[in-house]
């Protein structure tokens, strides 16, 4: 049928940068794989599913964008009768999409009221071609962000040609070799066009391009049906056996007769295989007698799909969603969505859409996809969510979590909590990470004079150090040269936190007596939160690199009472200590004493200690390290704190107009820009981590008047002291975030929830294995060697 919109000036074919939104709704997780398919809009290619929710209708009447193409994809039944081998490091499977789903499309137009617009009218034959081709949202995410960082070599960088001639089109093209139209590499040097290797192309490949290497001694080729308008493609150099790229690829082409500018991607390239490769990856889920475990499916019993590394994510997000805090904040199923004009990128949207995936339940069913024989072991389990579109928000502008590669679980946790914080919470919504806040006391006692001081601290958070205790090894004369695995004596959680809120001696000079005996110091809780996020510490420094130790920590189910490490404050007899007078408050920072002597243990310069406890709050001296290992190369690290001590007018320093844009296009506020930005000098990558470290600095206002709007939307009790002190203080064990590998950086990360199950009455221990969700066993020993606990107040 006819639609007047088929020629719309708006009509364009998505550019190879360009998101295009077609696997699941922005807003929701419904996808191409449900009944009613997903609409595609045609004018910003943001997808919207068309069922119950329908928010492709509520995207088309806020921004009056009238055609969607309308994607249905339905999975081919398969039969499994075993679980599926494991993909080896370089074997690539050559299963197509078209193999495996039947996919359905239709342009649709809402203004017209028409369903089945005419696909080759007007400039809807392109734009539908181009959406259908171009890599979804998720893909194109992946591919950007993967580890794999590929650079020019002094073959690509001293490339001579040969002299030119006109090589056979695209279509006409073969191997010199052998028949073969696909999987063709063209050598950069002689224009000879060579088949892959069979493990890279998918489709077959004789390895002739890397026989003409061997023949000519040429290094450079790249695969044409790789070759994008944008000047991306696949360069392989055999003289590296390495990819490479190559800054002059457009010239070197042109050499040879190809126009890249009208060159149209026709294969995977090397990176997204490799990412399908990762993908495939499999992990056991069965009982020690070799039975599959049960999956659970149901309300809070969602899995979410591995992205490529991304099990940090999904079990740090498994754990925050299943406590109250977090679910009151962002489930509202039966609200509307946020009104953002893009859904996609708004933290806020995305939160809402992940819990409603997590808890709603409307996702949690087995996939039908696959059929198990009778004599099969195989369970199906769900497909699992994935949160492409919340992972790159999180990690936007991050050094770390922008990648593919794994990452640190409780520093997500960490990260998270502060990008929360940082979001706007719209009465009667509140902060979900308030619940997660309390108030640790420090005491201070000059060990010449007795005199104290007492500060305090809001936190999210304690990371505790785990007592180490090495078991003894009796060495037989039989054994063989290889390094015995260190074996460690269990240790208590009560004797991590006494070891956490034990006293220590630190040196520092007295203000009260001018004592250098040194003080005692100990910190303990002045409030309880309701959730408590504990991180344990298995870890020391061997070579100066943190490495892994299996200390089995010993936490039982029961609750447990913290009232013994609550501060009692100052008491009647104690004299304070005077106040140290500063000039300004620029110059009264000063360095954690204790923290800088561990940092300069481990052989850091004083000036970058100072340096990094500054960046990182002047808390922990492991945080700092962390901070430091990641700014050794930063031009300034050698330079002394300045923290604008050297204006004694105390107005303030300008800053950059430029890098105020650049901060806010990372949805960091003006004020704590303007702030960060003068901290740091001006530098931007630096003022990001500032911001990131100091979440609860408002930052500093231009005017008067700004600041009193800051005040006024202040006045909702945010100055109210953290947690409560109410007793007993009990906590129980709620969840962990469990840990398999020798590094926090590599390995998998996996979640155990405490819940009610379906028809199971009293609780019981839920796994959460990316999309797998099972009724876990053998959970004690896994809670000796948990990572992160959580627990909540009894």
């Amino acid at each position: 049928m006819t639609c007047k919109h088929v020629d719309s000036a708006e009509l364009r074919v998505p550019r190879p940068a360009q998101s295009v939104y077609r696997e699941d709704c922005t807003q929701c997780f419904d996808s191409i794989d449900d009944p009613t398919g997903l609409n595609v809009c045609l004018y910003c290619f943001n997808g919207g599913c068309c069922s119950d929710r329908n928010h492709a209708k509520i995207h088309h009447e806020s921004s009056r964008h009238p055609m969607v193409l309308n994607i249905k994809r339905k999975r081919k039944r398969s039969k499994r009768e075993e679980p599926p081998q494991k993909i080896s490091k370089l074997a690539i499977t050559a299963e197509t999409e078209d193999d495996r789903y039947d996919t359905t499309t239709e342009v649709r137009c809402y203004e017209c009221g028409v369903d089945d617009v005419d696909k080759t009218s007007g400039k809807l034959s392109a734009v539908v071609d181009g959406v259908l081709k171009a890599n979804t949202f998720a893909k194109q995410a992946e591919v950007q962000a993967w580890e794999q960082e590929i650079t020019a070599c002094e073959h690509t960088l001293c490339l001579e040609q040969e002299p030119a001639r006109q090589i056979e089109s695209q279509s006409l093209g073969h191997c010199s070799m052998c028949d073969l139209k696909e999987n063709l590499w063209l050598c950069l040097q002689c224009g000879n066009l060579g088949c892959g290797r069979q493990q890279f192309g998918g489709v077959g490949g004789n390895s002739h391009g890397l026989k003409h290497t061997e023949l000519t001694n040429h290094a450079v080729a790249v695969k044409l049906g790789s070759l994008t308008p944008d000047g991306a493609a696949d360069i392989y150099c055999y003289a590296c056996n390495e990819e490479r790229t190559d800054p002059e690829l457009a010239a070197h082409l042109a050499h040879w007769g190809i126009n890249i500018a009208e060159r149209e991607k026709t294969e995977k390239s090397l990176t997204e295989m490799q990412i399908e490769k990762n993908l495939k990856w499999e992990f056991s889920m069965t009982t020690e007698d070799g039975k599959e475990l049960k999956p659970i499916f149901g309300e809070g019993f969602t899995g979410l799909k591995n992205l490529g590394n991304s099990c940090y994510l999904a079990s740090i997000l498994q754990c925050m969603f299943s406590t109250s805090a977090f679910a009151a904040r962002y489930f509202h199923p039966h609200e509307p969505p946020p009104a953002v004009p893009n859904p996609a990128e708004d933290l806020e949207t995305q939160l809402r859409k992940v819990a409603d995936g997590l808890l709603s339940g409307r996702y949690s069913y087995p996939d039908s996809d696959v059929i198990a024989s009778e004599d099969s072991p195989y369970i199906p389990h769900q497909k699992g969510l994935a949160p492409a579109m919340l992972k790159h928000l999180i990690g936007r502008g991050h050094e770390e979590f922008s990648t593919m590669r794994q990452q640190d679980a409780f520093e997500l946790f960490l990260h998270l909590l502060k990008l929360v914080t940082r979001s706007q919470h719209t009465s009667p919504l509140h902060d979900p990470v308030k619940a997660f806040r309390f108030v640790m006391e420090q005491r201070l006692q000059c060990i010449s004079c007795n005199r104290v001081r007492y500060r305090t601290d809001e936190q999210d958070n304690i990371s505790i150090p785990v007592p180490v205790r090495r078991k003894l090894r009796v060495i037989n004369s039989d054994e063989s040269d290889e390094k015995p695995k260190d074996e460690f004596e269990p240790v208590t959680l009560k004797d991590c936190l006494d070891t956490f809120t034990g006293a220590e001696e630190v040196e520092l000079t007295c203000p009260g007596c001018n004592s250098k005996a040194g003080f005692t110091k100990r910190s303990l809780f002045k409030t309880f939160p309701d959730v408590l996020a504990v991180n344990a510490r298995r870890f020391e420094l061997v070579n100066w690199v943190p490495t892994k130790l299996d200390v089995p920590v010993v936490v039982d189910d029961e609750p447990f009472n913290l009232d013994g490490y609550m501060s009692s404050g100052q008491q009647d007899g104690e004299e304070l200590l005077p106040e140290e007078a500063g000039t300004s408050a620029a110059t009264q920072f000063k360095p954690n004493a204790v923290a800088v002597e561990q940092l300069e243990a481990m052989g850091f310069p004083r000036v970058r200690c100072e340096k990094a406890l500054h960046a990182t709050g002047n808390g922990d001296a492991e945080i700092a390290m962390n901070w430091l290992f990641s700014h050794m190369e930063d031009p300034d690290i050698d330079s002394p704190l300045d923290l604008g001590g050297s204006n004694p007018t105390g107005t303030s320093t300008s800053v950059d107009a430029e890098s105020l844009e650049m901060m806010a296009a990372m949805g960091i506020g003006t004020p704590q820009a303007r702030k960060a930005l003068k901290e740091t000098g001006g530098d931007v990558n630096r003022a990001v981590d500032w911001v990131f470290n100091h979440p609860d600095d408002q930052g500093e206002m231009e005017d008067e008047n700004a600041q009193a709007d800051a005040n006024v939307q202040g006045t909702s009790g945010e100055n109210a002291m953290a947690g409560n002190s109410d007793l007993p203080a009990k906590f129980r064990l709620r969840s962990i975030v469990c840990h398999k590998g020798a590094s926090i950086h590599a390995g998998h990360y996996v979640a155990f929830i405490r819940k009610h199950i379906p028809d199971g009455g009293s609780e019981s221990w839920v796994l959460y294995n990316d999309e797998k969700v099972v009724k876990a066993v053998d959970v004690e020993e896994m809670k000796k060697f948990a990572y992160v606990y959580f627990f909540s107040r009894a």
